[in-house]
């Protein structure tokens, strides 16, 4: 029996095809293993400490005369102490803490001199915040922010990005090292500035302060808080635990009931500055 006799070009392609084959079956293989999941916001890296190389964020301080100004403030100890941001009381001759009613009480003011952080003094206080400064933090946790932007109740939560170092020019001129963190809600029907939320604490989901609120970049939707060593310094290293812990985590579903308990409670007050 003759068998057909195949074309050249066949015959050729069947060589070609079969070399490639023996090609390619010996190539080293290295590829990558398949990308993790995304972290987790427990597993996110931790922050590491502040650097000269961390990105600039520069405020411009009017050095207009000052007017009466208003933001938040926290107790810090029931004896009477508070936290809120330098700028809201810088170059007040009385600041005060409105307790309700068309009511306020006086406060003295003691100002950090390398950092936006005031510390008041009223007497008597009521349950300090736990302070959480010397715990270490990671990029992507949220935080909480209960205070008076635009002169009423509200809050807003947040999510770590970074250190950034802030700048302000003109008033108060100094530099410092603070935390970047990205706005991701805020109180329902709030828009706008988040001004008069200066001085408000950042809670982690235990409800301890991690930050004071001192800045916002409203077209970059990003707060700015001091950095953990800032309030440390602040309070010449005397980091107080604090009296009471939120018995129920801090959540996105209820930072506004814990928020109102917060004000309510006058462990987070609204300080104006009275000139």
């Amino acid at each position: 029996m003759n068998f057909p006799r195949l074309p050249d070009w066949l015959i050729y392609a069947a060589a070609v095809f079969a070399l490639v084959m023996v090609s390619l079956g010996n190539r080293e293989k290295a590829d990558a293993p398949p990308a993790p999941p995304p972290p987790g916001e427990e597993e996110g890296a931790l922050l590491g400490p502040a650097t000269p190389f961390d990105p600039m964020i520069v405020v411009d301080v009017a050095s207009a005369p000052l007017q009466p100004s208003s933001g938040t403030a926290f107790a810090i100890s029931a004896d009477g102490e508070w936290l809120t941001a330098r700028h809201v009381v810088d170059g007040c001759h009385k600041a005060a803490l409105v307790v309700g009613g068309g009511r306020a009480v006086e406060a003295s003011i003691r100002m950090s001199p390398r950092a936006d952080v005031a510390l008041l003094r009223t007497e008597g206080g009521p349950v300090a915040l736990p302070l959480a400064v010397e715990r270490p933090l990671r990029t992507g946790q949220r935080a909480y922010h209960p205070g008076f932007p635009q002169g009423t109740p509200g809050e807003v939560t947040s999510r770590l990005l970074g250190r950034e170092t802030l700048r302000v020019m003109g008033r108060g001129a100094h530099s410092e090292p603070v935390l970047a963190w990205a706005e991701v809600g805020r109180t329902d029907g709030l828009k706008g500035t988040l001004a008069g939320l200066s001085g408000a604490p950042a809670l982690d989901a235990q409800g301890r302060v991690v930050g004071v609120t001192v800045a916002e970049a409203p077209r970059r939707g990003r707060i700015y808080t001091t950095a953990p060593e800032t309030v440390r310094d602040a309070l010449s290293r005397r980091v107080q635990r604090g009296e009471f812990v939120t018995g129920e985590p801090v959540t996105v579903e209820n930072y506004g009931r814990v928020a109102d308990t917060l004000r309510r409670e006058l462990r987070v007050a609204q300080v104006v500055c009275l000139g």
